[in-house]
């Protein structure tokens, strides 16, 4: 199985944490980096080929990660000349294996990496997304009015439920050799290219722990409660 790590950004969100040192190296925990915690998870579901795309302050991820025999894995590494968004620098990959995982750098979570890969190849569908159920509250009170400006609802401070992207999703080749190479092609693009051709790409609800820390108010909570966080991710 092989996966690719997307380690090619800036980490803006993530500034000042991000300021010095690239947001893959970033401890969680006072611990360990986040992307060696990915790493540690995937080589332990049977990922033996593990590709990190990268970019901004590349020299410093291939100094800490090398050749990946530290963690039982064979680690190499595309670089990208320029941002190419989350789908792009899959184009710059010549040996992608005909369905891989993908995902992104800053990603917690206690997914089975190996049982979503296996469920994605059984399905023969082109690109499975990984999805969780987040709520966001809206600190206001909503309304809503018909064309006249009559108000027909009103509710105070709702809360919206939402399905979204975990980062992480599996692709078949076929999808990246159909792109243009080395051009700028992100993962939002690719779904509405999907769904306007019809393509039949499936989401796939998670439902244990996950948790993007790429903004510095998800990274600050992620360390006040590593240690509950650590046995959820069994590392």
């Amino acid at each position: 199985m092989r996966a690719i790590i997307l380690a090619g950004g800036k980490g803006t969100r993530l500034k000042p944490y991000t300021t010095l040192i690239p947001k893959p190296l970033v401890p969680v925990g006072d611990e360990l980096p986040i992307l060696e915690v990915v790493i540690r998870q995937l080589a332990r579901s049977g990922f033996r080929h593990i590709t990190i795309t990268v970019n901004h302050l590349a020299e410093l991820i291939a100094a800490f990660f090398g050749d990946g025999r530290k963690w039982g894995v064979k680690i190499d590494y595309s670089m990208e000349d320029s941002p190419l968004g989350t789908i792009g620098p899959l184009t710059l990959i010549k040996d992608l294996p005909e369905n891989f995982l993908v995902m992104n750098g800053d990603i917690l979570c206690d997914l089975d990496y190996a049982a979503f890969y296996r469920a994605h190849v059984l399905s023969g569908c082109k690109v499975t997304v990984n999805t969780f159920r987040r709520k966001s509250k809206i600190d206001f009170g909503v309304l809503k009015y018909d064309k006249a400006g009559n108000i027909t609802e009103f509710s105070e401070k709702p809360e919206l439920t939402f399905d979204v992207s975990m980062g992480i999703y599996c692709i078949n080749r076929a999808v990246i050799r159909a792109l243009p190479k080395g051009r700028p092609y992100s993962f939002d693009t690719l779904m509405l290219d999907g769904i306007k051709s019809g393509a039949g790409y499936r989401a796939r609800p998670f439902k244990g722990f996950w948790l993007d820390i790429g903004r510095p108010e998800d990274y600050e909570y992620c360390n006040e409660n590593f240690k509950k966080i650590r046995k959820n991710l069994g590392i």
